[in-house]
C-alpha cells in the first residue's frame, strides 16, 4: 500500500514551465546564443545551475554559472510575479487535498530553486499540505541522477516500498527508477516532447483520480 506521494513541482502541481522557458529564452537572447527547441527539451527536470553548465561548455560562454543563473532567477521572477493566470495543474489541488484527508504523506521533490519553490507554495497556499520540500539546488547532479528522490524517501516516515513519485519528463521517470521507487507518470500536454515509457503507471489527468486509486497502486 502506498503510503508516501513524493511530487515532482514543475508541471505536476504548477506549470510555471512557460515562465521558466520565456526567461531562459529571453536570457538566450541577451547572451546571443542559439539553443533550438530540441537542445532546450532536453533540459527538463535538470537544475538551472546543470543547464548553464552545460551551456557554457557547449556554447563557450565567458561568464560564470553563478552570474547566469542570477540573472535566468531575475527575469523568471519579474515573469513569475507578474503572470495573473498562473494557475494549479488542473485536479491536482483536489488530489492532494484528498492525499492529506486520507493521511497519505506528501513530500516535494524538485530540481526548482528554494525560492521558486517557496513562491509557489506561497502563493498558492500548499505548505500545510508537505512534511517535506527538497530542492534540486542542494545536489550536484540533476535528474535523471536518481539522489533527489533517495534523498526525499530518505526523509519519508515510511519506507521506500511504501513511497510513489509522480513525475511529467523523461529525466524525472529515470530518476525515480533509479531511486527504485514506483513512478506514476503524469502526461501532460507539456510532457509531448517528454518519453514516459520508464513510467509504471500513466496518468492523463488528475481529475480521473484521488488518494484510494493512488493508495492501491502498490
Amino acid at each position: 500500500m502506498i503510503k508516501t506521494v513524493i511530487f515532482d513541482m514543475d508541471g505536476v502541481i504548477v506549470d510555471t514551465e512557460p515562465v521558466h522557458k520565456y526567461a531562459y529564452f529571453k536570457h538566450f537572447q541577451e547572451l546571443g546564443i542559439d539553443v533550438s527547441e530540441e537542445l532546450y527539451a532536453t533540459f527538463t527536470g535538470n537544475s538551472t545551475r546543470n543547464v548553464f553548465q552545460k551551456l557554457k561548455d557547449q556554447f563557450q560562454l565567458n561568464q560564470e554559472v553563478e552570474d547566469l543563473i542570477l540573472r535566468k532567477r531575475s527575469l523568471f521572477n519579474d515573469s513569475f510575479d507578474t503572470k495573473p493566470d498562473l494557475e494549479l495543474i488542473s485536479g491536482v489541488y483536489d488530489l492532494i487535498v484528498d492525499l492529506h484527508k486520507n493521511e497519505i504523506e506528501l513530500i516535494l521533490a524538485s530540481s526548482a530553486s528554494k525560492g521558486t519553490i517557496e513562491r509557489v507554495f506561497n502563493r498558492f497556499k500548499l505548505n500545510d499540505f508537505f512534511s517535506h520540500k527538497v530542492s534540486g539546488e542542494d545536489f550536484p547532479k540533476s535528474k535523471p541522477d536518481p539522489t533527489i528522490f533517495i534523498h526525499a524517501a530518505s526523509l519519508s516516515k515510511n519506507s521506500k516500498e511504501e513511497c510513489i513519485v509522480i513525475e511529467d519528463s523523461t529525466n524525472g521517470v529515470k530518476a525515480a527508477v533509479g531511486a527504485g521507487i514506483y513512478c506514476l507518470g503524469y502526461n501532460s500536454e507539456n510532457s509531448k516532447l517528454q518519453n514516459l515509457e520508464g513510467a509504471s503507471v500513466l496518468v492523463n489527468d488528475f481529475n480521473e483520480i484521488n488518494a484510494l486509486f493512488i493508495k492501491e497502486l502498490k
